[in-house]
């Protein structure tokens, strides 16, 4: 074999291992991207389950994503957390009537308000949200706002599964009132009761629970203190269901009711 020949295969064998060994690489490269982004997945994951378990005891007051945002851009907020015995049962019994009636009944998701709102989006009707008070909660205390993605109810439900499993319903309604948004830079039912209608929460009649529960969805755009038509229509309908309200709201009585 002449030296030309011997040097082309010489050549070609190179090449290829060099190939191969780009080759190699390359899917190492991706392996390792891969395994550092399942290892990032993780720890994120895990926050919010430790997080849960620091905020079990009722000394610790939580903050919202809301309440970090408004923070980290300098715009500062009212809060002044409240034990849930100091806020007057009707505001809790009001925001369930009006969020979630069977708060104390589903283990954190409403499957049949699930399931009926599933049926609907596949038959074509119109939008309409299912998050309950505990799933409320977790999208406020870890999870963003806007835009709601389907990625984000879908971390947001095992979520709500996880809270109401490890933690009972009075403490994740005391959370939920204290972290709720009542208007720009007003949160939790204090700052909320202070702001709009000049008494401490555990004041609140129930005009002002009914008015402040249907401000929930939508604190931005809604004035409890200056209700329009609509807002009164609501309120009206909240004020019935609450002073009816009974068995739904018995799994916040406390110990020494």
């Amino acid at each position: 074999m002449s030296e030309p020949i011997i040097e082309q295969e010489t050549e070609g064998l190179v090449h290829r291992q060099r190939s191969r060994a780009t080759r190699s690489r390359a899917r190492g490269g991706r392996r390792g991207w891969i395994r550092s982004f399942v290892r990032v997945s993780v720890v994120i994951a895990l926050v919010p389950v430790a997080l849960t378990l620091l905020y079990l005891p009722s000394f610790v007051h939580p903050v919202s994503t809301l309440m970090l945002k408004d923070l980290a851009t300098f715009s500062g907020y009212d809060r002044r957390w409240v034990p849930l015995d100091d806020i007057a049962p009707v505001l809790a019994h009001s925001v369930i009537m009006s969020e979630d009636g069977q708060f104390c009944s589903h283990h954190g998701v409403d499957l049949g308000e699930l399931r009926a709102v599933v049926t609907d989006a596949m038959s074509g009707g119109g939008a309409r949200g299912a998050s309950t008070i505990t799933m409320q909660t977790v999208k406020n205390l870890y999870l963003w706002h806007r835009p709601l993605t389907t990625l984000r109810k879908g971390v947001e439900l095992p979520l709500a599964v996880y809270v109401d499993l490890v933690m009972s319903k009075r403490r994740i309604m005391e959370i939920y009132l204290n972290i709720a948004e009542w208007g720009p830079g007003i949160y939790g039912i204090e700052a909320a009761a202070q702001h709009h209608f000049g008494v401490s929460a555990s004041k609140l009649t129930r005009r002002q629970a009914a008015l402040l529960a249907v401000t929930l969805p939508n604190p931005e755009a809604r004035n409890p203190a200056k209700p329009g038509p609509g807002l009164r229509r609501l309120a009206n309908l909240i004020e019935r269901r609450a002073a009816r309200s009974g068995s739904y709201v018995g799994c916040l009585k406390s110990a020494r009711s």
